[in-house]
């Protein structure tokens, strides 16, 4: 039918060849995944680096951040930073003469996070990507700005009428107590911003002879913290080189056995809600049955068994008093895990 057969098997031959190498060259990997678009980047790509590249536009003025902090940092930071039991101290330690200077004059005496931090992109960023801990990056761009402008109000960096926003924040930043005392002598800084080097990070030479000992560094649970999360021997996979210590024993030699069988952390009966106590990390605060910052679960049952309802709305609000002076934040998980939660608590 056609007059030159081996030709044509030739151009096709060819074309499907030149359709492979495009294809391959879009992708290494042929068959999984495809590139991410600009949009599903950008809900990834929300560093803010110390020069600022990266902080989105915005503003918060001090006011409409003490009313943010106070519904949802106030809870485990305390209404003026100075925090609770368990949470560090945010504000506190500089003076008047430390934002002037850019040193804190105590700095090792104590040190709060104000003391701490040379740059505020840094709490900018923080506040943005992990705050509040319940529900992280749900704060909207303004609502950070207005709750870092109440940090720095009560850090009497900024006055009470202060906004800040993306167009000032570089001014502050010449404000921050400790912006001068980062070190940079140690070569590990990477870029400019704060008179870095392009030096190696460090300048030690090897030792080839007459060595001495390597070093060994221990480190342990103090006894208190030790069995706070339930017998990690008995939350190992049986698999593997590394077997968990019996923290219901002292630490010593005798502490590591090995693990046959794992059994779970929940009864398996109740493994939908051991997985969402997990998920919403609830085991953080709560063991189960033992007490960490909140009470043990196994204690919550006994006090309210078959009270669902009085549990779901406890859950969902928050609050303190009943088991002590720790609060615990307002949750927002949805509806099904939570009534699944409490079910489980109240059986």
């Amino acid at each position: 039918m056609y007059k030159y057969p081996n030709l044509i098997k030739g151009i096709v031959g060819v074309t499907l060849a030149l359709v492979a190498t495009v294809n391959f060259a879009q992708s290494p990997y042929q068959g999984i995944g495809r590139t991410a678009t600009p949009k599903e980047v950008m809900k990834w790509d929300i560093d803010v680096r110390p020069d600022f590249k990266g902080l989105p536009a915005g503003s918060g003025s001090v006011s409409a951040g003490q009313d943010v902090w106070e519904n949802k940092c106030a809870s485990c930071h305390g209404v003026f930073g100075e925090s609770n039991q368990v949470f560090q101290p945010i504000i506190g330690g500089t003076t008047k003469e430390d934002i002037k200077t850019g040193h804190v004059a105590k700095f090792k005496d104590s040190r709060t996070t104000i003391m701490k931090v040379a740059t505020i992109s840094t709490l900018w960023d923080y506040i943005n990507r992990a705050m509040p801990w319940t529900a992280p990056k749900s704060l909207k761009t303004d609502e950070v700005y207005a709750v870092l402008a109440y940090l720095l109000n009560l850090a009497d960096i900024v006055p009470e009428n202060f906004t800040l926003s993306d167009k000032n924040i570089a001014e502050i930043q010449a404000k921050m107590p400790n912006r001068n005392g980062m070190r940079t002598d140690h070569f590990m800084w990477p870029g400019n911003e704060f008179n870095g080097t392009k030096k190696p990070d460090n300048n030690n030479v090897a030792c080839m002879k007459d060595c001495k000992p390597e070093s060994k560094v221990e480190s342990f649970l103090p006894d208190f913290a030790r069995n706070a999360h339930g017998n990690l021997a008995l939350q190992n996979r049986p698999v593997g080189a590394q077997v968990g210590a019996d923290t219901t024993k002292p630490e010593g030699k005798n502490a590591i056995r090995p693990v046959t069988t794992a059994a779970p952390v929940v009864a398996s009966a109740d493994g939908a809600a051991k997985a969402l106590l997990t998920k919403n990390n609830c085991l953080a605060c709560h063991g189960l049955n033992n007490k960490i910052v909140g009470p043990a679960f196994s204690d919550v049952s006994k006090k309210y068994k078959g009270n669902v309802a009085y549990l779901m709305g406890k859950i969902r609000s928050g609050g303190q008093g009943v088991w002590g002076n720790i609060p615990m934040p307002a949750q927002t998980l949805p509806d099904a895990e939570l009534k699944t939660i409490a079910e489980f608590l109240a059986q």
